[in-house]
């Protein structure tokens, strides 16, 4: 629940949650498969489907991340293919253990890619890189997962059997498995989900049908406004599983930035005139003009926004974290020799062992990378306490939050400010190392804490999932190592093939192709990235634009003082407002559709829900959360198909490779059709999900009746309180 504090505009008055359900474990003191009973568990056939799921997810979540900031849990989707890989191959015999190793492995790279991608890019940012190193990448992602992975298996037994931390997407996992064990309609619809997403995708980005974007910037009151929209499925979908509340915080920051300041900025200071003429759009006015104001000044609103919002998100979990770690500290080794097979880790002094060899390896990388051995040793001792100390908190955090709640960026974004003071000091002041080289150390320490925390917090829920289906630990914890080097080796050259064909963040694309590029308006955005390269080049190069990093940190502390989500509304500053708009629709949907499954229960939105509402309500989400994933899956991995044709093209160019020359077509050059396209699929979308509401009713009549009822809300939040009765009597006043 949000409340505005001392302010008399009720937010949470505005937001009527038709409670977006987690699910509840059935059968938590026992495990789905008894400790006395062995089953396959990581079979060949698991591991070669686990290793090529996971180098899948890998590469669709590092596009995504790239794409937009984000990245979703791949456990579910992964979970949902390998019961359909297994069971569509007429494999004898599959186990839900299997199915469970398989989703292990597959996650794992998922995570890995979240830690990668939000550092590694920085250093394009920086032009510390042109490209993206093969070497240098893998080595990142190996020893930040590696030791995510060592941490987080010490921490099991604390977190998720002596204190039994929920780990809410851990238990919707299990359910996903126990009921696709059951035999489940979830397994035929992320199926179709991902044929349509690809197909949305590669009719728009690889055969280029209609547009991407349908966007356009026009005069009006003597500055100039925008208007656009990103049309993605995939961002649509991002919209609907982070529900309208996260959504319209992420289009308000996009407000903000776009709709707000930037014609602020251009009616003080004017807007450039590029004399471009590909970038007029519905509205006759280059929209290049307008964004340059926006890259070049309003995102860095953004970026002091989510500085100042990522240290508030940790020490506003101060409480948690330091709960966390004194468990994590108080732990000690169980004294019972007759260990049940569902509690058997891999053996903890082998772990601290390899531990110990990951810290020294680590040493050996900072040394290859600045040539300091002073600052390896120090930089791989910090790391190795920063390192525990973030897997432990994200352990912790996912176990309450969730892993996708979990504030990796923030966590980054200490460490990086921690790590430049350390840098600055015994780097610069003392060994008086170059400018370029402190950078180096920087972003390298931060690079692989970040992938450790990232692991950390996914490595928990599978383990919690396994805890609950009955997996044997120490095969689980042997599939996620799997599927950590399955990452670490498929994200180097994806992310080549990435930059090679879109480029790495708009700042890498100028320093190439030059301010007013047409090819930077398509570069992958990578906002995190770009955060941290421009904290670093502020720190030690003194190339930060402070007087907007100033206005984003000072907008930061007032939404902390209304208490919204500060992230989630820096995000939406930095990021363009038509990327917004897709995931505020998918939020929108989402309440809607919710709220629908409510309304068809109880017959209104007063008050709590029933039970049955309940369980309808969940049943929906569910579902679109599956069409999601398989939306996200199959536009993703198709800009990732596409991308290795652009790369192709680029090496033998003339030679009708691009999908777009195949047919000798071209794109019909009508923004209306695009849109009419895009919602088309829109509209498969909720069909599809509005099949499991319940059976009474309309979706019209229940829009109309949301519509009304958000109306009604909205008008109560700009309603002042009543005024306090005063007594007529003039003698009140003493007594």
């Amino acid at each position: 629940m949000i409340i505005g504090v001392g302010f008399p505009i009720q937010i949470s008055r505005l937001f009527h949650k038709p409670d977006r359900c987690g699910s509840n474990m059935s059968g938590d003191s026992e495990p789905w498969i008894p400790a006395d009973k062995n089953i396959k568990e990581l079979t060949a056939r698991v591991i070669i489907i686990g290793i090529l799921l996971g180098g899948l997810m890998t590469a669709a979540n590092a596009y995504l991340g790239l794409y937009v900031g984000m990245t979703v849990s791949a456990s579910i989707p992964a979970a949902v293919m390998s019961m359909l890989i297994l069971r569509g191959f007429k494999f004898k015999e599959v186990t839900i253990l299997e199915n469970n190793s398989v989703q292990t492995m597959a996650s794992a790279g998922e995570s890995l890619a979240a830690g990668i991608i939000f550092t590694v890019p920085a250093l394009l940012v920086i032009g510390l890189w042109n490209d993206i190193n093969w070497v240098d990448t893998f080595l990142i992602a190996i020893l930040g997962g590696l030791l995510g992975t060592m941490f987080t298996i010490a921490l099991r037994r604390l977190f998720i059997v002596e204190e039994a931390l929920p780990y809410p997407e851990g238990v919707a996992c299990r359910e996903v498995l126990v009921a696709g064990e059951k035999g489940g309609s979830g397994l035929i619809a992320i199926i179709y989900a991902l044929i349509i997403g690809a197909t949305y995708g590669w009719m728009v980005k690889a055969f280029q049908v209609t547009h991407e974007k349908v966007q356009g910037v026009a005069d009006f009151v003597g500055t100039r406004f925008y208007a656009g929209s990103e049309l993605s499925l995939a961002l649509l979908s991002v919209g609907y599983i982070v529900g309208l509340r996260i959504a319209s915080f992420i289009f308000l920051g996009g407000i903000i930035g776009f709709a707000v300041l930037v014609p602020i900025y251009g009616l003080i200071n004017g807007f450039p005139d590029s004399g471009h003429i590909y970038g007029i759009g519905f509205g006759g006015i280059d929209k290049y003009d307008y964004s340059t104001v926006w890259s070049e000044q309003i995102r860095y609103v953004g970026v002091g926004a989510m500085v100042v919002g990522g240290v508030y998100t940790l020490w506003s979990m101060r409480k948690t974290i330091a709960e966390g770690l004194m468990k994590s500290f108080k732990t000690g080794k169980s004294g019972s020799d007759d260990i049940l097979r569902t509690e058997k880790d891999l053996p903890m002094d082998k772990v601290l062992l390899f531990c110990l060899l990951l810290v020294v390896l680590t040493f050996f990388f900072y040394w290859y990378a600045t040539g300091n051995v002073g600052m390896a040793l120090v930089g791989a001792l910090f790391l190795a306490a920063v390192a525990f100390f973030f897997a432990a908190v994200a352990g912790y955090i996912a176990g309450v939050v969730g892993s996708s709640n979990s504030p990796v960026s923030g966590m980054t974004i200490a460490t990086l400010l921690f790590t430049i003071g350390l840098v600055w000091v015994f780097g610069g002041l003392i060994l008086g190392m170059e400018e370029t080289d402190m950078m180096i150390a920087t972003m390298f320490i931060a690079a692989i804490v970040a992938t450790s925390a990232a692991i950390a917090g996914d490595v928990m829920q599978d383990l919690k999932t396994g805890h609950m289906v009955g997996a044997t630990p120490w095969k689980q914890q042997t599939a996620e190592i799997i599927g950590i080097v399955v990452g670490a080796i498929v994200i180097g050259p994806v992310l080549t093939i990435l930059h090679k064909a879109f480029y790495i963040t708009q700042t890498a694309c100028i320093r190439t192709e030059g301010a007013g590029s047409a090819v930077c308006e398509d570069a992958l955005l990578a906002p995190q990235a770009e955060l941290i390269g421009a904290i670093v080049q502020g720190a030690f190069g003194g190339a930060l634009n402070f007087p907007m990093v100033l206005l984003g940190a000072i907008i930061a502390v007032i939404l902390i003082r209304l208490k919204m989500p500060v992230m989630s509304v820096a995000i939406g500053i930095y990021l363009p407002l038509y990327l917004s708009v897709p995931i505020i629709l998918g939020g929108i949907i989402s309440h809607v559709l919710l709220s629908s499954a409510r309304l068809r229960i109880d017959g209104n939105m007063e008050g709590e829900p029933s039970v049955k509402a309940r369980e309808a309500i969940k049943e929906v989400q569910d579902k679109g959360v599956l069409i999601g994933a398989g939306f996200i899956a199959g536009e993703s991995l198709m800009g990732v198909l596409l991308a290795i044709f652009i790369v192709a093209d680029k090496n033998w160019p003339n030679n009708g490779i691009l999908p777009k020359d195949w047919f000798g077509g071209g794109t019909l050059d009508s923004d209306w059709f695009s849109l009419l396209f895009f919602g088309w699929f829109v509209l498969v979308f909720i069909l599809i999900t509005a099949k499991s509401l319940p059976k009474k009713g309309n979706l019209l009549g229940d829009l109309l009746y949301v519509c009304s009822d958000a109306a009604k809300r909205l008008r109560g939040v700009f309603t002042p309180p009543p005024l306090p009765e005063f007594s007529k009597d003039p003698d009140s006043k003493n007594k």
